[in-house]
């Protein structure tokens, strides 16, 4: 993996634990390249090469994940006609936080343009905190993949939701107007989380929006309704329409191998639309 990183010095009034990320992705021919890549620490963005016509991009952090008081901030552009994939080069595990950890993740997507977040699931740990806002403005022709996941915390050292917080909102907007406002809250204040959410211990959503992905959108809602479809024990799994040209796919399960292995199932379009296959070697 080659990183792409900008040298420059983080100025005295950046708080020291905050880190800030710049991502612009355009079409160069036939094919999407990244032409800017910043980031300060504890955030980084690698962004390997690959057989495909699509910009791959990964984000990382110093330290191996959130400690108390991280606030990571990022801001991606996907340019007309490009195609970007960001990932994750783990899962997120953020560590005991008093104070809480936060993540703002903010996107726009240009005509014709098709952005794939698809980072690994968030890991809470014992009495950790963990915010995440993340925001995505898409031209009216403009495609978005979006999944977004959280495992019980480390199962198997005895901390199965044993975290204090975690809240996630999410916002899309289409040509203009809001499509997408949806939120998620685990509090402990609220009751044990252990007991509420039973046997599952690993939570997803994945949204499939925009004129790109119309087709595969439908696919989907029509395959999760088919009522010759059997739900296998220890699994749900749930669609609801978005608009008139997307999806929610919403996924509950046991492991996080088990879930992922369903969300690349559904997912499988993805690698003919990046001409490379991102999670060959992933879950």
């Amino acid at each position: 993996l080659a990183a792409t990183q900008n040298s420059k010095t983080v100025t005295p009034s950046i708080d020291a634990r905050s880190g800030q990320g710049r991502l612009e992705v355009i079409r160069r021919r036939d094919r999407s390249v990244v032409s800017r890549a910043f980031s300060t620490s504890p955030l980084r963005l690698l962004t390997p090469d690959n057989h495909g016509h699509a910009a791959w991009v990964y984000t990382s952090s110093h330290g191996g994940g959130l400690v108390d008081g991280d606030v990571i901030t990022m801001h991606t552009t996907v340019g007309a006609g490009a195609c970007a994939f960001v990932s994750t080069q783990a899962s997120t595990k953020v560590y005991q936080s008093p104070r809480g950890t936060q993540l703002e993740m903010t996107a726009e997507v240009g005509h014709t343009g098709v952005l794939i977040l698809a980072p690994d699931p968030v890991v809470c740990f014992a009495r950790s905190r963990y915010h995440q806002t993340q925001k995505f403005d898409l031209n009216e022709k403009a495609g978005l993949v979006l999944l977004d996941w959280i495992s019980s915390g480390r199962r198997e050292s005895g901390e199965r939701w044993a975290f204090d917080e975690y809240v996630s909102r999410t916002v899309v907007h289409l040509g203009g107007r809001r499509l997408v406002h949806d939120a998620l809250a685990l509090r402990t204040s609220d009751g044990d989380l252990a007991a509420r959410l039973g046997g599952y211990d690993v939570l997803a959503l994945a949204l499939i929006v925009g004129t790109p992905l119309e087709a595969v959108a439908q696919r989907i809602l029509t395959r999760v309704e088919d009522p010759t479809v059997d739900q296998t024990p220890g699994r749900l799994v749930a669609t609801a329409p978005i608009g008139d040209s997307g999806c929610l796919l919403r996924v509950a399960g046991r492991s996080v191998e088990d879930v992922g292995s369903i969300l690349v199932d559904f997912l499988d379009f993805v690698p003919t639309l990046l001409g490379d296959d991102p999670w060959a070697r992933k879950w």
